[in-house]
């Protein structure tokens, strides 16, 4: 034995250059090389790699990794080659795999000189494959990422369920099954799916210390998400989308704003994915904008930033997922954008699903929100879920709950209602009955009849987001247990009961949050003394041209100025109403003004605050464009596209005020002559005060109708500001 362990140890000095192990993993490796069934479960950065890699090197035969992802295979074969002097030791079998590259593979296996071979489950499980296994000397077998055995875990997959009797086929070998998050169920699913006996179990703390959890709720993702990145310069990230279509979108609005992205998801070519990968890994871009075909074993340790742009379907995702971030044990922000949206999509999607699955599916995401909603530690959450038990010195301030100022609530005597309640029941309630019945509501639970129960209707006047939260809060200190295997009943437990019988003062925090990331805050407040300069500015150029100020920039313009600070021609076409054409013609000197007065007052920018965004394609717009170059009739547009002709001359405006020239002289020669025409143009020209359109009415004692003088002002403002 003292043999083995020392050749352990010279294979991780010598080949893998590491010193001393981490967690669990002497245990595990000294368990399979023991012939003993493993069972390990480590969080994402524990090193789960080198608890099969290293064995592997110093057993007698071939150790076959069943890993689910193609990318995987390639990041750690490319990863083991680095540190081998016959890049043959390592070799995987999946369908990237022309014939002949397959047929190599499998000579040099057959030949003894492959120590590791990573093969997909579609792979292991043809019939001419498991024929070949048969004939090759195999030291074990390794599931990675056995939580895809289970449908209660994330990323199900129905091939990881053949993988015993394919296993048993080819040859009855240890196995060592490898996670990175698994619940009591589904542990128990692994267990009995790979017929692991007699098996040894290692689990390690799913507490990741270094990194920070935060839920931002009401705000705009695509302007937070620029922002942040913007104040985390260079720093690698990655950024987890529902949708293929989203993942595409936030990858071009990132590009838009010079943050190097690429988007990644399942339904790209296989070379591109594979090339996205290798230019996050050799950091040619910082961001990957993925859904979640993203990540899987992807071995980056200086991820600095997960982001999650929608909510993740379970917490088993969202574990997984944040845990790309800082797995080197430096810093790690793991930031979701929580939005009511990506609940109802779920909801909506699982409710199509046979009654088991949707069950299933359902209990997850209720996991998930509750998560979302939770006051307390964000780690207590989560160590909770995977049975872990919290301690105080788990967090250090490290999530956004712990980081905000509380005010505790004394709800015992509301959680003696609520424990007396699922006595009541018999535990026959989920949590939404449950509130349901307490609230005195009984046609939500066709099943039971309600109102004969001693706590219906008891707790009338609490909101129920509060009822839930008590709890949630009890759940988390053990004194209610919710049961994933029963589709989300709850029950008492025995520290509930005695909670009962000796009571003790109980407590829930609310806080309000800040919303706001890495406590940088773009200023909200115009700054008067800026908007009179520019508004000084403006009047110079309006005598110096004989133009009306507001033909130059309308008052919310310079008021979004003095707001944003744009400091180059890019940022001040974002201003509001200011496009293409009139930055050009009158933009220089307002943005030499506004730089030449944050230097001097010291004024600290945000860089690019205003977030460029690519213009969204407006069917309606471009159709009036083109029918105006073709001088069609207003009052054909207004048929043919069903709208009203205040809502095509208001489109008009906006279609102006963006920048863009537009000939609108064929439907104003119909309505009004030339002297007309040129008295509305002269009032605007030289006698208006502004470019308000009742006070133009007022001035003409109503001889012109409303849209007759918008038509006029329009016409002016794309002559002579475009």
């Amino acid at each position: 034995m003292e043999k083995i362990r020392e050749k352990i140890y010279n294979t991780l000095t010598e080949f893998f250059g590491f010193k001393k192990f981490k967690g669990n993993q002497e245990e595990t490796i000294q368990s399979i090389v023991s012939g003993i069934d493993t069972f390990t479960i480590m969080p994402t950065g524990g090193g789960k790699s080198l608890c099969y890699q290293l064995p592997a090197l110093i057993m007698d035969g071939t150790a076959i990794i069943i890993s689910p992802l193609i990318a995987l295979m390639k990041n750690q074969v490319d990863t083991i080659r680095t540190h081998a002097k016959n890049e043959n030791i390592v070799h995987f079998l999946n369908s990237t795999l022309n014939k002949k590259e397959f047929e190599t593979v499998k000579m040099h296996v057959l030949k003894g000189t492959t120590k590791l071979l990573f093969v997909a489950p579609e792979t292991i499980s043809k019939e001419a494959n498991i024929s070949f296994f048969q004939n090759v000397k195999i030291s074990f077998f390794a599931v990675d990422e056995a939580h895809c055995i289970s449908e209660w875990g994330h990323d199900f997959r129905p091939e990881y369920r053949k993988l015993k009797t394919i296993i048993n086929n080819i040859g009855k070998k240890p196995i060592i099954a490898l996670t990175a998050t698994a619940t009591e169920k589904v542990k128990k699913d692994i267990v009995k799916s790979l017929g692991l006996e007699n098996y040894n179990f290692f689990l390690s703390s799913f507490n990741r210390p270094n990194l920070y959890y935060e839920i931002q709720h009401d705000l705009d993702p695509d302007k937070e998400i620029v922002k942040f990145i913007k104040l985390n310069k260079n720093k690698s990230g990655i950024i987890y989308c529902l949708s293929r279509k989203k993942a595409e979108e936030v990858s071009e609005l990132l590009n838009l704003n010079n943050i190097k992205s690429l988007h990644y998801h399942a339904g790209l070519d296989p070379k591109v994915r594979k090339k996205t990968q290798e230019a996050f890994l050799m950091e040619k871009i910082n961001v990957i904008v993925a859904t979640i075909a993203f990540g899987m074993g992807i071995d980056k340790p200086d991820v600095r930033f997960v982001i999650h742009y929608n909510m993740p379907k379970s917490l088993e995702n969202y574990y997984q997922e944040t845990g790309r971030a800082g797995r080197d044990g430096g810093e790690g922000k793991c930031i979701l954008f929580y939005n009511e949206n990506d609940v109802e999509k779920f909801q909506n999607l699982y409710a199509k699903k046979p009654i088991s699955e949707k069950e299933i599916n359902m209990e997850l995401l209720e996991e998930m929100n509750s998560y979302v909603w939770i006051a307390e530690c964000r780690r207590k959450k989560l160590l909770h879920y995977f049975g872990e038990q919290y301690k105080e010195s788990h967090c250090h301030q490290n999530c956004d709950n712990c980081n905000s100022k509380k005010k505790k609530q004394d709800v015992t005597q509301e959680l003696l209602i609520i424990l007396k309640g699922i006595l009541d029941s018999n535990t026959n309630f989920d949590i939404n009955e449950m509130v349901s019945m307490l609230k005195g509501e009984n046609d939500r639970i066709q099943h039971y009849n309600v109102s004969d129960l001693n706590s219906f209707n008891q707790l009338q006047s609490i909101q129920d987001s509060t009822i839930k939260h008590i709890i949630r809060k009890a759940i988390l200190d053990n004194l209610i247990e919710k049961k994933t295997t029963s589709y989300g009943k709850i029950f008492i437990t025995k520290e509930g009961e005695l909670f009962i019988k000796n009571p003790k003062s109980f407590f829930i925090e609310t806080h309000e949050k800040e919303q706001k990331i890495n406590n940088e805050e773009p200023s909200t407040v115009i700054d008067k003394t800026l908007l009179e300069i520019l508004k000084t500015l403006r009047k110079q150029l309006s005598d110096k041209s004989n133009l009306p100020p507001f033909i130059i920039f309308q008052d919310p313009s310079l008021e979004d100025m003095a707001l944003q600070y744009p400091t180059t021609m890019e940022e001040l076409k974002n201003i509001i109403g200011v496009g293409h054409g009139k930055a050009e013609k009158f933009g220089k000197q307002f943005i030499e003004k506004i730089k030449n007065y944050t230097e001097e007052n010291n004024i600290e920018l945000i860089e690019d605050v205003v977030v460029k965004s690519k213009a969204k394609k407006n069917d309606l717009k471009i159709f009036i464009i083109q029918s105006a170059d073709k001088k069609i009739p207003f009052e054909d547009i207004v048929e043919q596209k069903n709208i009203s002709m205040d809502t095509l001359i208001n489109e008009i405006e906006m279609i102006v005020n963006s920048g863009t020239k537009i000939n609108i002289d064929y439907h104003i020669n119909e309505i009004l002559d030339e002297e007309q025409q040129k008295e509305i143009l002269e009032y605007f020209l030289h006698e208006a005060k502004n470019d308000s359109i009742i006070e133009a009415e007022s001035y003409f004692e109503q001889e012109y109708e409303e849209q007759e003088i918008k038509l006029v002002k329009i016409k002016l403002m794309s002559d002579i500001a475009n």
